[in-house]
């Protein structure tokens, strides 16, 4: 499997670790103000925050995907392991997209779109000349695909 960029850890991070030291923050404000009751609060976002520190690089390490001659192969997943396969011709429209953290790293996001409204069909923290790329190549190869049904 090829997988994404290291810098989605970093991404992740900023997303997610920001909000729980502000959630923290509260609770000890409230357990100094309101009910020393509060601080079990900390101490809840305190687990919470040890427990993503550790998870969101076992996730990233995880993520990956593979071009075969008939289908796009995508895995994620730590705990709860995906394993996607989606046929080329299958897909409807290819779509890259990057915010603006993405942006600032450098990364982009490609999602497929199938007939499937529930397949996961995303692969996030691709390096950009990497995710233009992919795009390109899988919408040729839906092309060729579409056009044999």
């Amino acid at each position: 499997m090829n997988p994404v960029s290291p810098k989605l850890t970093t991404a992740r991070y900023l997303t997610r670790i920001p909000w729980l030291l502000i959630s923290a923050i509260v609770f000890g404000v409230l357990g100094v103000f309101v009910s020393s009751w509060f601080y079990a609060g900390v101490i809840v976002v305190a687990v919470i925050l040890i427990w993503q520190l550790w998870l969101i690089p076992q996730q990233v390490k995880r993520l990956g995907w593979l071009e075969t001659s008939d289908e796009l192969l995508i895995t994620k997943g730590k705990l709860w392991h995906t394993f996607t396969v989606v046929p080329y011709g299958r897909i409807q429209f290819v779509d890259v997209t990057a915010g603006p953290l993405e942006r600032a790293f450098g990364m982009k996001q490609v999602q497929l779109h199938t007939a499937s409204a529930s397949s996961d069909s995303t692969i996030q923290g691709l390096p950009v000349a990497e995710a233009d790329a992919l795009r390109e190549r899988l919408a040729i190869k839906a092309r060729e695909r579409m056009s044999g049904l």
